[in-house]
Formats: C-alpha cells, structure tokens, sequence
C-alpha cells in the first residue's frame, strides 16, 4: 500500500441560454484506495442532453464500481443509448478514470477529446489500445501512478472554444495541455484547475458558450495531515490532555479562537505574538505561536471558511478570494482545500462567556453546527475526516 491518493475536481457551465447541463460527472468511490470517475458528454445541449449524459455516466460508474467488465458495462450503455438515426452519432460520448488502489489508472475513452496526463509538469503521451465493443471504438489504457501525475478529462465544449473568434479551429488540445502545464506546478487543487480551464474557456467563447464546457481533472498526490484545535474543553482539567493529543499528531497544526491558543500558548510554554500581516478585512487579525502553523480568531474566523468551502463545493466564485489574500479564513482554507488530505478536529465544548451576549448572534449550538457542516463539506472535497470533543 503507497501513501498515494486523488484530488478530484470538476467545473462545468451550460451552453448559452440553457438552463440545464449537456455534460455530467460521476465520482463513486469503492473504498479508500479506489475509485471511479465517469464524465458523460450527452448529444447537443438542454434538457435531452442533460438526461443522456446523466443516465450514461451513473450506468457506467455504478457498474464499474461494481467490479462488472468493462465489455459488459459499454454493452448496456450501447443497447441503453443507440446511435442518433439522424446524425448518425452516438447519443452520449464518456471519459472514464478508473483509479485501482491508487496505484494504477485505467482510462476508457470514448469520442471525447482525449485525457490530458501531465507528468513532470510536462504533457506525456500513453499508449492507448484500440477496441471494439458493441461497434463503438473505445480506447483503453493503463497508466502505473506517479506522485503529481494530474490527468484532464474534458468535453468537447473546451477545444471548441475560441471556434470562428480567438482560434479559426477552436482550442487544440495541443494548446489546452499547453496551458495547463503552466497551472500544475503552482499547487492549485484539481477543483481551482478545473474552474480555471472551463473559466478560460468561458473567455474564449466571448462569455457566450456555444456549447457544454466541463473539465474534471484528476491530481495524484502524497497524503497531507493537519489538525485543527477549536474552543477550549469543557472540564478545565481536560486541557493538558487536549493540548498532548493535539501536538502528538503528525502535520500542520491550526488553533482558532483566544482563549484556545492562550491555553496552547501556556501549555508550549511560548508567548502570543499580534502578527504583522494585518489583512484589512471583515476577518479578525491572526497571531502567532512558536511551534504553531496558524493561530486565528473562532467563529467567525470559521464562519468564512465554511462559506468558502461551501462556494468551492458549487460554482467555486471565490477561489481567487481565498487564494491570495492573507487573513486567518483564506489562510485555513488553502491548508484545508489545498494541502490536507486528512483532517483532524478538536473541538472543545466550553461554553464562551462572551457568546452568552443577547446582541451577538452566536451560540454554543451554532460552533457545533459550524463544525459538523465544515466537516461534511470536506468530506466532499474527498478529506478523510476525525473529529474528537473534549
């Protein structure tokens, strides 16, 4: 077993004037180590499209997920969804990546424009076996994993960008592999590569996509843990045995809230500092700690940090917000959506005086909740999850 696991992201945006995505992405995990991810492009756009490519990518996922041959899953698809008797194409064309034991990709390619893999930072070919199934051809490959190997699937909607405007003959795949070499080696997530390919896109086509445009990409990575310290404990003598749990763990350590990071401070024996990096913002300043990676505010410090996760988990608007300001929310953010795989809470139950003010709209109920949805909202981002009260 490597230490190896996948970021996945994905982005799409409708054909202009249509309320309903032509494209649609699956991702079923089928444990830990593996998982499966289809991106079904349906014929033209609209609702008819929308139901096309939905059908097709849960038949396809579920099936593989499964463990069914692939022969049989692109068989149901092909009988499913018969090739249009007008324009004699297919119904809906599929992207599939297989990642087994985050070890090996298998990639099944079917009229889509072919998987981008970026592999050192450059755009790598890989061999590709030619077959028939149920007379589509299909190609397959088989890729051995590689720390930062980052793979791009997309619809056709991103080389026709630019068609008749920027490009004569739209976006090459050439350019587009071009492109994303210069975004891989900044470490953004797969979810901000994504949004910045279909929002390139977006561009191309003057704001007005004459199609479906979805990129999903995929980034091979080494697990990250970090940990995360929330409110003091509920029972004083608790707090010695918070703080040793706490700092014992592997990774990054964040700690939010005043009193929490006096306590640490007290417990490390080192001083708090006010930082010189005030960010003028609604946020409240962060601190610093000897030994600590990020010391900030509490709730509303927190409170930010879950509206971003919950924008990064939909059209993902504020990417640019977080991503370079410097104030505690956007500072958690790019640690828990960028660098950590694996995420530990501790949550202390105390009560805040400070809270207990009827002019202030905060309650014991509403930090817990703030956790609990933070928590979920990660899960999604695909971190695996620990949370312990004290």
């Amino acid at each position: 077993m490597n230490d190896l696991c996948a970021d996945i992201g994905y982005k799409s945006i409708n054909h202009y004037g249509e309320q309903l995505c032509g494209d649609h992405v699956d991702v079923i995990d089928q444990s830990d180590t593996s998982t499966v991810i289809v991106l079904a492009d349906g014929l033209g756009s609209g609702v008819k499209a929308s139901i096309l490519s939905t059908l097709t990518s849960k038949i396809i996922s579920t099936m593989m997920a499964e463990g069914l041959p692939l022969e049989e899953c692109v068989s149901t698809i092909a009988a499913t969804l018969p090739v249009c008797s007008v324009r004699g194409v297919a119904y809906s064309t599929f992207s599939i990546i297989h990642l087994i034991d985050n070890d090996t990709a298998e990639l099944i390619q079917y009229d889509n424009p072919h998987i981008i893999l970026i592999r050192d930072f450059k755009a790598s070919d890989y061999p590709k076996t030619e077959m028939n199934i149920g007379g589509k051809k299909i190609y397959r490959s088989t890729v051995k994993l590689r720390e930062d190997d980052t793979f791009i699937a997309m619809s056709d909607g991103c080389p026709h960008a630019g068609i008749g405007g920027a490009y004569n003959f739209g976006w090459k795949l050439d350019d587009i592999a071009a492109y994303m070499e210069t975004l891989v080696p900044a470490g953004y997530t797969a979810k901000t590569l994504s949004t910045m390919l279909v929002d390139e896109c977006n561009k191309l086509y003057g704001d007005k996509p004459g199609d479906d445009v979805t990129a999903c990409v995929v980034k091979i990575r080494k697990r990250e843990p970090m940990n995360m310290l929330f409110g003091p404990p509920s029972n004083r003598d608790d707090c010695d045995r918070m703080m040793s749990l706490f700092f014992s763990k592997q990774g990054k350590h964040i700690i939010c809230g005043g009193t929490t990071s006096s306590i640490a401070a007290k417990w490390l024996g080192k001083p708090i500092k006010a930082s010189l990096n005030f960010e003028h913002s609604d946020v409240p300043p962060i601190a610093e700690i000897e030994g600590v990676d990020l010391v900030t505010e509490g709730v509303i410090t927190v409170n930010r940090v879950l509206e971003y996760a919950k924008d990064y988990l939909g059209e993902n608007k504020l990417y640019e917000t977080w991503n370079f300001k410097r104030d505690g929310a956007s500072l958690i953010s790019r640690l828990l959506f960028e660098e950590a795989t694996d995420i530990n809470f501790y949550v202390g139950r105390a009560v805040n005086p400070a809270h207990q003010n009827p002019d202030l709209p905060i309650t014991f109920n509403i930090k817990m909740n703030l956790v609990s949805e933070l928590s979920e909202c990660l899960k999604k981002m695909g971190k695996r999850i620990k949370v312990s009260y004290f």
